[in-house]
């Protein structure tokens, strides 16, 4: 699965890769011992929350440094520290609530945010990972949309109980933004699940949802009900565009991590 995951990553030369829930480092091991001649070797950084498999990977003597802390509260780098980035089997598990104060969707956001701000623009990163089911397989590739990713699903023996799920991220920049159909050359059953831009929605007669003539249109129903609406100004229909924009920009330094 690792040797997959550098597959579909296409990496060219030797590159800093992080390895998220790491477990004994065997992906580690592979990514050091990639020839020159294939891109190699890699540099690798490994992160998990066993303190356990971490000591074996010790005791085995790898290569990469490793880093005890769990995903699901963020990936604790500074922004564009990584070329790309590789999970096998360890993102599904984000989404188990063991407790009543353990939000599932709070973890996937924390750790999408994380690392998207820790790849650098054009980066990409590779997540295998086992969904439960329809609803969990969503709930992950949505939180990567929403942290920014160009994401999508390649599935390897679907059908069949030896299926097993890709997550292809994308980072903007470097020509690939969004649809990842030209991140994954050459490789059938890619499902684009979204571009990671948002529609823009239309009512009636084609009125953008927003613009000023679809706010003029929504007043005019509220006053016919009866409800009391501020009159119409130039301004109508600018303050929630600006409103986003502004929320935008917080939320984007927020999510800045100094490590």
């Amino acid at each position: 699965m690792t040797h997959r995951a550098l597959e579909l990553l296409q990496l060219d030369s030797p590159s800093v890769i992080i390895d998220l829930g790491c477990g004994s480092g065997l992906s580690g091991e592979i990514l050091s011992s990639i020839s020159p001649a294939d891109g190699g070797p890699h540099v690798w950084v490994g992160m998990d929350i066993s303190a356990s498999m971490l000591d074996i990977a010790l005791q085995r003597d790898v290569e990469g440094d490793l880093l005890l802390s769990d995903i699901g509260q963020g990936v604790p780098f500074r922004p564009g520290s990584f070329d790309a980035a590789i999970s096998i089997s360890a993102i599904q598990w984000l989404c188990n609530a063991e407790s009543n104060d353990v939000n599932p969707q709070g973890r996937l956001s924390r750790f999408f945010n994380g690392l998207y701000a820790s790849l650098r623009r054009g980066g990409r990163a590779v997540c295998q990972f086992y969904p439960k089911n329809d609803e969990q397989r969503s709930m992950i590739t949505s939180a990567a949309i929403k942290a920014g990713f160009g994401a999508g699903i390649l599935e390897d023996e679907p059908g069949t109980k030896n299926l097993k799920s890709y997550l292809v991220l994308t980072v903007g920049g470097g020509g690939v933004q969004g649809d990842i159909t030209g991140v994954v050359r050459n490789m059938r059953n890619v499902e684009i699940q979204d571009t990671g831009r948002k529609p823009n929605f239309t009512g009636k007669k084609g009125e953008r949802k927003g613009s000023k003539a679809w706010v003029v249109r929504k007043k005019q129903q509220m006053e016919r009900r009866g409800k009391v609406v501020k009159a119409s100004t130039k301004y109508t229909g600018k303050s929630q565009a600006l409103s986003i924009l502004n929320y935008e920009v917080r939320w984007r330094s927020r999510r800045r991590v100094v490590f």
